[in-house]
């Protein structure tokens, strides 16, 4: 029976294409590395063991560490340095960024479905921190929020833009409550909107200067700590870029 048992398992896995079981490898390689990572304790920066020690330690081949290392160097999990070594990756958010901005130029719809749900998705992020936001900015000064402001109402009044303003905005305004990944997730699907909106075609908002002010009157109202007068102001805000969609589609 046990040697029946080897039989069928064998011929199992020979079903199996080799591509198949190659990635199937990759991916149980890549996990062991993660969880090598943890348990090691091993924090952004730090230098990974040689590829020698890997595969000893892992008991895997090279071809498979190697293949397990292009993975997640392109999740920004490791860093590869040619010449210095492999090194804990900064795990910044540019891969989701990519594959989100490929999406929705792919998926673009007659109704522009993919760029109004990425809206969505950071107005909902938005609300969702209002009483975060309003709680730790309440009764604070903001010298550099409020040089922003000034600086997106001056170019809106004179037809500019003010995309690298906008975005610093919201990434220092979320940078003051206690969650380390809100401010970058807000900036990464910042900048899928603001990449997937030309690519389909769609013009940035008339009305800048609604734009400009709804930030002034986010951050009165988060220095004030009223809850309800941010979240009016964050929809205000996001008003123009669904008109913009809204005329686009027409």
């Amino acid at each position: 029976m046990e040697l029946l048992n080897d039989r069928l398992s064998t011929a199992a896995r020979s079903s199996v294409p080799v591509a198949v079981r190659a990635r199937s490898r990759s991916a149980e390689t890549a996990a062991q590395i993660k969880e090598l990572i943890l348990v090691e304790g091993l924090r952004p920066g730090d230098a990974m063991p040689t590829e020698s020690e890997l595969c000893a330690s892992l008991g895997v081949s090279r071809s498979s560490l190697r293949e397990a290392m292009r993975t997640l160097s392109t999740l920004g999990i490791v860093e590869v340095r040619h010449g210095h070594g492999t090194y804990v990756g900064e795990m910044s958010l540019d891969a989701l960024v990519e594959t989100l901005v490929f999406r929705g130029a792919l998926q673009p719809g007659d109704d522009l479905r993919a760029l109004r749900e990425i809206i969505e998705i950071r107005q909902a992020l938005d609300v969702a921190m209002a009483d975060r936001v309003t709680a730790a900015i309440a009764k604070t000064e903001n010298p550099e929020l409020w040089a922003l402001v000034g600086e997106m109402v001056d170019l809106a009044a004179t037809g500019s833009r003010f995309a690298q303003q906008d975005r610093l905005f919201h990434t220092t305004l979320l940078a003051r409550i206690d969650n380390s990944i809100m401010g970058p997730l807000v900036g990464a699907f910042w900048d899928v909107h603001t990449a997937v909106m030309p690519r389909l075609g769609v013009s940035l908002p008339a009305d800048l200067v609604q734009t400009a002010r709804a930030h002034e009157e986010m951050l009165q109202a988060a220095e004030a700590g009223d809850v309800e007068k941010y979240r009016a102001a964050v929809e205000r805000h996001y008003q123009p870029l669904v008109r913009a969609l809204d005329q686009h589609r027409t």
